[in-house]
C-alpha cells in the first residue's frame, strides 16, 4: 500500500498549527503547502529589535515528503552574525538526514531555536570575558601607576653617578681629594653621614632607633669649641670634646 503523502503533510499542518497558534502563517497551500514559524531566544524584544537573535523559518513540502527533505529557507533573520545563516542551514541539514521518512519540522524547529539559544549565550559570554579582560588591563595599569622602576644595587649606583655629575657633587669631591691631606677635625666637619653612623650600625643589627641609648653629657662640650682655632685644625689627632 503506497502511502498518502499528501495527507501526512496536511495532519503534520493542523498540529503544527494547534502547537504554534497565532505564530505560524501559511504562506500557500498549492501546489504544495509553504509555511513559516518564528524562532527567537528567550530575551529578544520584538519591538526594540534588541538583545537576542530571531529569524522566520520557512518550510515547504516536497511532493513525496517526509521521504524526501522539506525545503528551508531563513528569512527576516535579526542580530546574525556573519556566516550565522549559512551555519544554521547545515545543521538543520544534519537533522534533516537524521528524521528521513518521519514528520520533522516540530524537530527542525526545535532544533533551530535551541542552536540559536546557543548562539546568544556564546555572544553573551563573549562580551562578558571582553569586559573582564578591559577591566582587568585598567587594574593593571592603575598598578603600574605606583609600581615604578624597581630598584636595584646597580640602577641605583648608576643613578647615584648620573646625579652626582649633574650637580657637580663629582667634581668637588675629586677636587677635594686632590688638595691637602684633611685632618681627622675636618673629615668629622664635612662628613655629616659619620654622625648617625653608629645608629645605622646597631639598626642594620636589627636594633630599633628607640633602643638606643645616648649619653648628652659627651656632647655639651662641643657647644664650647672654637670652630676657627687654627692649632685644633691642624691636629690630626683631635677629637671633639677632648679639650683638656
Amino acid at each position: 500500500m503506497s502511502r498518502n503523502y499528501q495527507e501526512d503533510q496536511t495532519n503534520e499542518i493542523e498540529a503544527l498549527d494547534s502547537i504554534y497558534c497565532g505564530d505560524m502563517q501559511i504562506l500557500e497551500t498549492e501546489p504544495l503547502h509553504k509555511f513559516q514559524i518564528p524562532i527567537a531566544t528567550e530575551e529578544f524584544d520584538k519591538e526594540t529589535q534588541e538583545n537576542g537573535i530571531s529569524c522566520n523559518l520557512i518550510f515547504t513540502y516536497t511532493p513525496t515528503y517526509p521521504d524526501e527533505a522539506p525545503n528551508v529557507e531563513i528569512d527576516e533573520p535579526v542580530n546574525f552574525e556573519d556566516g550565522y545563516e549559512k551555519r544554521l542551514l547545515e545543521h538543520l541539514q544534519t537533522s534533516i538526514e537524521e528524521n528521513m521518512g518521519m514528520e520533522m519540522i516540530f524537530t527542525l524547529v526545535s532544533t533551530a531555536q535551541e542552536w540559536l539559544n546557543e548562539r546568544w549565550d556564546d555572544f553573551k559570554q563573549a562580551k562578558e570575558d571582553e569586559r573582564e579582560r578591559k577591566l582587568q588591563e585598567a587594574e593593571e595599569a592603575e598598578l603600574k601607576r605606583f609600581e615604578g622602576t624597581r630598584v636595584t644595587v646597580e640602577t641605583f649606583m648608576k643613578w647615584k653617578t648620573e646625579f652626582e655629575e649633574s650637580t657637580g657633587i663629582a667634581a668637588k669631591r675629586e677636587k677635594l681629594s686632590d688638595g691637602k691631606k684633611l685632618t681627622g677635625r675636618e673629615l668629622f666637619m664635612r662628613d655629616t653621614t659619620l654622625n648617625d653612623s653608629d645608629i645605622k650600625f646597631l639598626m642594620e643589627a636589627g636594633d630599633s632607633i628607640e633602643s638606643v641609648k645616648i649619653d648628652e653629657s659627651l656632647f655639651q662640650a662641643i657647644g664650647d669649641i672654637d670652630l676657627d682655632d687654627e692649632d685644633d685644625e691642624d691636629d690630626e689627632d683631635w677629637v671633639p670634646g677632648d679639650d683638656d
